[in-house]
């Protein structure tokens, strides 16, 4: 594996990270790996014990965090969903906000947004309306959600000429945010105005990392525009976490490609690890989160216990 080296004196800020692994030789595929005698978890860190949160005797100002990667298929809206369930689990109330024109976290939650009239591009395009009218309520007690649809795509276009069109995600939620403990924003898998939205909002950054070679490849761009919004739009903006999905214990390149992340990124690395399983799926054509889906499932877990985590980053753990 490569060794990080530093950024050379005037070297731009997207030179930080070297996000590069050696190509390994060809090799029979390493066994499972769990968490072992001494608490060593996948990401090849002591596990820290995260103690089960408090409950809440009030609710808000809300943490807004906004779930983002540029690349599409690494688990982005699965982990908002069941993040956002398990959250609401430990008596949190969470708002999803769903900012990808697919409408992809509001089909996982079981809304045909195909037939809505308002959605969060309603929010964000005149003529505007209230977040009232758009909020929904969800099957899960205290998970609430602005959804979306294919209108959404029309928005980037739509705000160009705008003024303080990066804030404009920002002042259509601000009404709600005291009802709230947290609020996770789905961003679409690209860099644009909407993402930008999203991240000129957010308090901090989750960022899914699918354990493969094209994803680490992307991350210093993320992290770059990351910065940029810090220093242009959004200074109280933080990268919360990287966590990493679709793992593969059994293959060499998910090992090589976790064990380079967490080499760069260190502390910023979850230690909650979320692997591949085919329950995944299963939640999404069911329309509701794992932790209610399949309750004891390792997924299910998985997902309490980054809830467990963040609370515990965000300093809300009660």
């Amino acid at each position: 594996m490569s060794t990080p080296q530093p950024p050379a004196p005037g070297a731009p800020r997207d030179a930080q990270y070297s996000l590069t692994i050696d190509t390994p030789a060809r090799g029979p595929a390493q066994a499972d790996v769990g968490t072992d005698s001494d608490g060593i978890g996948p990401t090849g860190r002591q596990t820290r014990e995260v103690p089960e949160p408090r409950p809440l005797d009030r609710h808000g100002p809300a943490i807004v965090v906004a779930v983002c990667n540029q690349k599409g298929g690494v688990g982005k809206t699965t982990s908002t969903i069941n993040l956002g369930a398990a959250l609401a689990e430990y008596g949190r109330r969470v708002l999803l906000v769903d900012l990808d024109p697919q409408g992809a976290l509001s089909a996982g939650l079981g809304v045909a947004h195909h037939e809505l009239e308002l959605t969060v591009h309603n929010l964000l395009v005149p003529p505007q309306v209230s977040v009232d009218e758009v909020l929904m309520s969800t099957r899960v007690d205290g998970l609430d959600l602005l959804p979306s649809n294919i209108d959404l795509s029309a928005a980037e276009i739509q705000l160009v000429n705008e003024v303080g069109r990066e804030h404009t995600l920002g002042r259509a939620l601000h009404p709600v945010l005291d009802r709230y403990d947290y609020v996770l924003i789905d961003c679409q898998p690209s860099l644009g105005l909407l993402t930008v939205n999203a991240l000129a909002c957010a308090d901090t950054v989750i960022i899914p990392m699918e354990c493969e070679y094209f994803s680490l490849r992307g991350l210093a761009l993320l992290t770059d525009t990351i910065d940029k919004v810090r220093d242009r739009l959004n200074p109280r903006l933080s990268l919360g976490g990287i966590l990493m999905t679709m793992f593969d214990a059994r293959t060499l390149h998910s090992r090589e490609v976790m064990a380079r992340v967490v080499e760069v990124f260190g502390e910023r690395v979850y230690d909650t690890v979320i692997s591949r399983t085919v329950r995944f799926p299963e939640t999404s054509v069911a329309g509701e989160p794992i932790t209610s889906w399949a309750p004891k499932s390792g997924g299910a877990k998985a997902y309490r216990a980054l809830a467990r985590e963040v609370l515990h980053r965000t300093g809300r753990s009660g």
